[in-house]
């Protein structure tokens, strides 16, 4: 019956985060329901699994209330932090819900470390994964310079460094053409200066209720056919992708800080 409780519990936390990311992807939204359905019915789950079929209930309990509050505490700061949206502080809280601590009476243990708490092991994977990213934006605007001869940043000469570095390690370069039909980020903006003449500016952190204005302001004003953008991956993406790492292989995170000390 263990192993039965623990698939339903990894089915059920897998089916709702893969449906979340597709959605935050989609629409850059996640209803509230989804994490109002998964939450109660993860909770019934585990609760039912811990009290009823463990021959340790006490110890198994007093576990899942440190996961959850933990996990829980970890994500309410880092999203009052800026680091994280609603969904994703929801979504872990749910994971602490459901896989408070690794199912191993379905999966053996994993070859990798993994932490008692479960979902930190999630958090550490996520996190990195998300790192990730950063050098795909790198490669591709190495290449783009190379073939463009370093005109990276033509007409936005005047900007920061610290907002060309930002561009560089969470964007790219894109056709204007296919802003307005892709689910990317604008990073630039267009505005009139002192001489009511219109200029690009780079933007650090690009808002999404933002972005309808800024690409109307491009398309009007189309100073050049290239503009920074950001594909701004959920991170419900890489919170997914790190559960199935975190469920087959482990911790990441530990795996190279051991690799390291070694």
């Amino acid at each position: 019956m263990n192993q039965i409780l623990d698939g339903a519990r990894i089915i059920l936390c897998l089916s709702f985060l893969i449906y979340a990311s597709w959605s935050d992807y989609k629409t850059r939204e996640v209803s509230n329901k989804v994490w109002v359905i998964l939450g109660p019915i993860a909770l019934a789950l585990t609760s039912f699994q811990f009290l009823g079929y463990s021959s340790q209930p006490l110890q198994l309990i007093i576990s899942y209330v440190l996961s959850f509050g933990i996990t829980s505490g970890l994500a309410i700061v880092v999203f009052y932090a800026g680091g994280f949206g609603g969904a994703d502080a929801k979504a872990f809280m749910c994971i602490a819900l459901a896989l408070p601590v690794y199912p191993n009476y379905l999966l053996s243990e994993p070859v990798g470390f993994i932490s008692p708490l479960f979902p930190l092991s999630i958090f550490t994977n996520s996190v990195l994964l998300g790192a990730l990213s950063v050098f795909y934006a790198l490669f591709r605007n190495i290449l783009w310079s190379i073939r463009n001869k370093g005109r990276i940043f033509e007409g936005l000469e005047t900007e920061s460094i610290g907002r060309k570095i930002v561009a560089l390690i969470s964007g790219y370069k894109i056709n204007i053409a296919k802003l307005e039909k892709s689910h990317m980020f604008s990073l630039e903006d267009i505005n009139k200066n002192e001489n009511g003449e219109f200029e690009r500016k780079l933007l650090a952190f690009p808002k999404y209720e933002d972005q309808e204005e800024i690409i109307a302001r491009i398309n009007e004003n189309k100073l050049d056919k290239w503009v920074w953008a950001t594909p701004g991956l959920p991170l419900l993406i890489f919170i997914t992708a790190g559960l199935i790492i975190a469920l087959t292989y482990g911790d990441i995170v530990w795996f190279l800080i051991g690799i390291f000390l070694n």
